[in-house]
């Protein structure tokens, strides 16, 4: 059963850091939020969480941005960008200051590391002791000269965070369990007077989803930590709370999880090693998620039976052997026109250009080879692999050679290499007569002359129905590479 329709509008988000691409697991976390919104009918934001001025790249966001085209996930506002919103994030801190929500703090790093250690050398758990906050009948420390202090936000000492996630259900947190944290960092040394400071991410994040209506924030479970600080701070600013979902991590084939620092790949890699669109967006959705028995599934089926249940609260194995599955069975359904272009980019990159036989064919003949072997590819990479021999000279093993095109056989060749250049008809029917013709006037099996044909003329031992091959190869460039045995 379907979950009933929110009282409110849905408006789902997804927050990249640019510090590198999008990697696996923020991709599976935006199409969720994607999916989520559009089943409601609701928005999809995009925004970029860029306040790691030293680590962000524009590079980053364009790569961001071209893999969420990529897997079709179109988002209704934005991109949004924190640094162009400095000026909300100041005018918030002083509202809080104003109100006792938030303070100064001056302990430098120096001191709060000595605080650490002592803690840890005393067996308690470690954090900020609070002897900057203000408190009736405190006296605190003076203020040291020369030093920028951050804000801190005043978590609230005594009861408790609670919220009911949806993958993981109710979680609760104790307030004393929770720090003050920072929430905004003094501007640089050398930043001009009346520069704002920079906000954390556990703040600007509130103030975003607060200021754009966020009903519904899913996310990886790495942020539970994060999820009552921001919950204390949308209360102290008297915010709506956004219903939050955390999402298990992706692992790796080595139990670990996936992540920008180690063994991720970006999205953008997987168009370039000939994963279809679709098919990632199928698997992806299948990492945590799942409709019954349902493997294969379109864009628009996920959409109408993506309701936020179903989600999993166990860590999702990443299967490199069942997403080349899920490929394979979208190369064998995908339109042979839109494979062909896919593999001509392929030759591309390999430095092999795509020429048609016929002018204005609009890769008609490129798309009769896909048809050909696309049954045999699990990516567009591995289709390229077979076409390239129409487009590129071959290099057949010597082994293969050796073995297959033996003195033996090579009148064979020769009189095969005569017989088609003499054909009326370049076609598949005529092509599989003249090689019968052959084989009955040279006394051979089938095999004895198809084999060396395609090591000759394909580079390779193994291929679908030798005239079906043939039949697309230009005339000339099939006889001249017989008659090179």
């Amino acid at each position: 059963m379907s979950q009933a329709q929110p009282s409110k509008r849905v408006r789902t988000r997804i927050a990249p850091s640019p510090t590198g691409f999008l990697h696996l697991g923020t991709a599976r976390t935006a199409l969720f939020s994607w999916a989520y919104a559009r089943h409601f009918d609701g928005d999809f934001v995009l925004r970029i969480e860029d306040t790691d001025v030293a680590r962000s790249t524009q590079a980053s966001v364009e790569q961001i941005i071209a893999s969420m085209d990529w897997l079709g996930l179109g988002y209704d506002e934005g991109p949004i960008y924190q640094m162009q919103r400095l000026a909300r994030y100041q005018s918030v801190i002083e509202q809080m200051l104003a109100a006792g929500t938030a303070y100064h703090c001056y302990s430098t790093p120096e001191e709060l590391d000595a605080l650490r250690e002592a803690q840890k050398a005393r067996g308690e758990k470690t954090g900020y002791d609070g002897r900057w906050r203000p408190a009736p009948g405190k006296t605190l420390p003076e203020v040291p000269a020369g030093v920028k202090p951050v804000v801190r936000f005043a978590n609230p000492q005594d009861g408790e965070v609670s919220w009911h996630d949806l993958v993981k259900g109710q979680i609760t947190i104790a307030n004393r369990e929770i720090d003050d944290l920072i929430i905004q960092r003094p501007p640089a040394d050398d930043a001009p007077p009346g520069t704002p400071g920079v906000p954390t991410y556990n703040f600007a994040v509130v103030v975003d989803d607060w200021d754009m209506g966020i009903t519904h924030v899913f996310r990886g479970d790495e942020h539970v930590n994060n999820t009552p600080w921001q919950i204390n701070i949308f209360n102290a600013l008297g915010a709506p709370l956004p219903q939050f979902g955390h999402v298990p991590v992706i692992l790796g084939d080595d139990g670990l999880k996936l992540s920008k620092r180690r063994g991720a790949v970006s999205v953008t890699a997987y168009e370039e090693n000939g994963y279809l669109p679709e098919a990632m967006l199928n698997y992806l959705a299948r990492l945590g998620w799942s409709h019954g028995d349902d493997e294969l599934f379109s864009r628009e089926q996920l959409v109408e039976w993506f309701d936020g249940q179903h989600l999993s609260r166990s860590p999702a194995q990443w299967d490199p052997a069942k997403l080349a599955w899920v490929n394979a069975q979208y190369i064998k359904q995908t339109d042979d026109l839109r494979l062909a272009e896919m593999a001509a980019a392929q030759l591309r990159r390999r430095g092999i250009a795509v020429l048609e036989s016929s002018p204005g064919s609009q890769h008609g003949v490129t798309a009769a080879m896909c048809a050909l072997f696309k049954d045999r590819c699990s990516t567009t990479v591995e289709l390229a692999d077979w076409l390239a021999m129409y487009f590129a000279p071959v290099q057949p093993a010597e082994a293969e050679l050796a073995q297959h095109v033996t003195d033996a056989v090579r009148p064979a060749l020769a009189a095969l290499a005569t017989r088609l250049q003499a054909l009326a008809e370049w076609d598949k029917a005529s092509i599989q007569q003249a090689i019968k013709e052959t084989i009955g006037e040279q006394g051979l099996k089938m095999p004895q002359l198809a084999i060396p044909v395609r090591v000759l003329v394909c580079g390779r031992a193994q291929t679908p129905s030798v005239d079906a091959v043939l039949s697309l190869f230009d005339r000339q460039v099939v006889v001249e590479r017989l008659r090179n045995a």
